[in-house]
């Protein structure tokens, strides 16, 4: 059963016996437990998200990893509404997933690539723009998470309160200008750091260098395009920031783990070709 706290804003899109998506938006501070296993892509703002003792900075791209019984508390600065796509899952599934994973992690994942593209296919299945199914498309995010879990077995650094806000200031002005050339000397400009002492803070706080945010919040980009577009793919990597094509592919298909003309043809396939998205993806 789905439990939503007191300041979020709640749409049910698909239920399903095994997989629950929603909707969230969220503007104020949030505490409660998870009920179920449950993956929440942030597609907008920024959420400070506490589970344990353990804090998490989640930015576009991030994921929030809920696990049954855990105590959290969400909160928001900037301004920002925090806006997620979540998959719930029912027991089976968890019980599944955590078995295979070896254990279910509590907290978040910062905005790594092979994830985010399964994100924003996720996104263009709940906005209609293709006609994959919501439950598969969460199990084959349920998949990719415990792949990644297996082979990033390093915490975070810690980070000040300070160098957080820093962080995901610096964030958000990477992810709006992302179509342009940026290096570390722009970005620790911006945020009025040295070069070194910004670097250091982006990482600690966020788990990504400002390079990889930066060309991850392309690749997301350049995955709802795919998804949602027909514009010529070397059109959708000169508008998300990428000069060459060539380089294009070659970082979406590591990221991927499929070009970007098989992802194309994967988030806009039928539902009855179900299996070979599932062998494309799984």
């Amino acid at each position: 059963m789905n439990v939503v706290p007191s300041g979020l804003y709640a749409q049910t899109l698909s239920r399903f016996r095994s997989v629950s998506v929603m909707r969230f938006r969220c503007d104020s501070r949030v505490t409660g437990m998870h009920q179920e296993a449950s993956l929440s892509y942030v597609r907008a703002g920024s959420l400070g998200y506490k589970a344990g003792r353990r804090q998490f900075n989640l930015v576009p791209g991030s994921i929030l990893i809920g696990r049954p019984g855990v105590e959290y508390t969400c909160s928001h600065g900037h301004k920002q509404v925090g806006e997620c796509l979540s998959f719930r899952f029912a027991s089976d599934i968890f019980d599944r997933l955590n078995e295979t994973s070896g254990a279910w992690p509590i907290g978040g994942v910062p905005p790594l690539a092979e994830l985010m593209v399964i994100g924003e296919l996720a996104l263009a299945a709940a906005e209609g723009a293709n006609d994959l199914g919501l439950d598969e498309v969460g199990v084959i995010l349920a998949a990719r998470l415990t792949d990644v879990v297996r082979s990033h077995k390093a915490e975070l650094p810690t980070a000040t309160p300070s160098d957080r806000k820093r962080a995901v200031e610096a964030a958000y002005w990477i992810d709006a200008n992302s179509e342009n050339e940026i290096n570390l000397d722009t970005a620790a400009n911006v945020a009025g750091l040295s070069n070194f002492h910004f670097l250091r803070v982006f990482s600690r706080a966020l788990g990504v260098t400002p390079h990889q945010y930066l060309v991850r919040c392309r690749l997301r980009r350049a995955a709802r395009l795919l998804a949602e577009d027909k514009k010529h793919i070397s059109d959708i990597a000169h508008e998300v920031g990428f000069g060459d094509l060539s380089n294009f592919v070659r970082t979406f298909h590591r990221a991927a783990g499929v070009s970007p003309r098989e992802f194309r043809r994967a988030a806009q396939r039928a539902r009855t070709q179900r299996d070979e998205l599932l062998r494309i993806f799984l």
